[in-house]
């Protein structure tokens, strides 16, 4: 993350996560080829390249579909959301050698241009076992293309967080888009191999959200009653982790109570960079640092600390007999309030 937007020098870190990567994809590759030159001797170069880049970008985008639901129930998977946008450009680059191998192939020597070529030689579109599974495959590759070129956080701040974020969520409307792209591509064959993968795939996609949506709702209570002071009772001191978080709704208020240092602070639960849960991270050097991607925020006021400019609302807290209460009634962003003494 920098401040003025100017190239982010790769930490050792990054540097082990995108060798890594490059080492899987590889591997990927080598393996791949050799079991097609081994099963289909005869096959061109062309086509090996179509096939391999082809499953690979389509597994690598399962992969990034999962890698949120996975952080969310378990935080050793954490290290790999941190880094996502690596794995998301460079998927996009892979499925773009994929199309344009497609397209150089089938629609590349005729007397029409490529594109044209695309949308105009197989005109079926209100057939469902013939419909032209290409044109598919390009719209979701321009989704794609959008979300890779705005991966950087020039984008995030001058879009605003939301609309970057409707944008970038339109990850599974291209998924579904290649789901039907693969399925009609191999003419849905019956028992075919290619078919049974692309289903298990998108079982483990729905199912790990699943899950990590039951999670979410099972460890953030749902709170309705409150003393005469609009406190509402939490849960037990011992409930909460020493630098961890509880957090509650309350009358749509998204809280995160932060134990630390003999004391509780409840800020927003929601990050400004891209609304990730701040609940679900924890205070490292004295600040409560995001789990999505490293924005920190100080505990007392909500405020990130300088140069970083990023706010969010911050609530009062207090402790009764062991046990933990909070006022929903938030105040402005960044507004320093006294922590509850431990």
């Amino acid at each position: 993350m920098s401040v003025d937007y100017q190239a982010v020098l790769w930490s050792k870190r990054k540097k082990k996560y995108d060798l890594v990567m490059g080492g899987l994809m590889l591997l990927y590759l080598v393996v791949f080829i050799g079991l097609q030159l081994t099963f289909y001797p005869e096959i061109t170069a062309e086509t090996l390249i179509i096939r391999a880049t082809g499953t690979l970008a389509f597994l690598m985008l399962h992969i990034i579909l999962v890698i949120g639901p996975l952080s969310r129930l378990n935080d050793r998977f954490l290290p790999l959301l941190y880094n996502r946008r690596h794995l998301g450009v460079t998927m996009f680059m892979v499925a773009l050698i994929h199309g344009v191998f497609n397209l150089l192939q089938f629609h590349g020597f005729g007397d029409v241009d490529p594109i044209s070529s695309l949308f105009s030689a197989n005109p079926n579109y209100r057939s469902i076992g013939n419909f032209p599974f290409q044109t598919l495959g390009f719209f979701a590759l321009l989704i794609l293309f959008a979300m890779a070129a705005t991966s950087h956080d020039f984008w995030l701040h001058n879009l605003s967080p939301k609309i970057w974020k409707s944008l970038h969520m339109l990850v599974y409307f291209g998924y579904a888009l290649i789901v039907a792209h693969v399925l009609l591509g191999t003419g849905f064959e019956e028992g075919g191999l290619s078919n049974i993968l692309v289903g298990v795939g998108a079982l483990i996609v729905a199912g790990s959200h699943i899950f990590a949506a039951n999670k979410s709702l099972k460890d953030t209570p749902v709170l309705t009653a409150a003393n005469k002071e609009n406190f509402y009772k939490v849960c037990a001191m011992t409930d909460i982790e020493e630098n961890r978080a509880k957090v509650v709704m309350i009358k749509e208020e998204n809280i995160a109570i932060f134990k630390y240092e003999g004391k509780l602070s409840a800020i927003h639960n929601v990050c400004k960079h891209q609304n990730g849960p701040l609940g679900e991270g924890k205070i490292v050097d004295g600040c409560i640092t995001c789990p999505w991607h490293g924005y920190q925020y100080l505990a007392h006021n909500g405020q990130s600390p300088p140069p970083f400019t990023e706010k969010v609302k911050t609530y009062d807290v207090k402790v009764l007999d062991g046990e933990i209460y909070v006022n929903p009634n938030g105040y402005p962003e960044g507004t320093e309030r006294p922590a509850a003494v431990i």
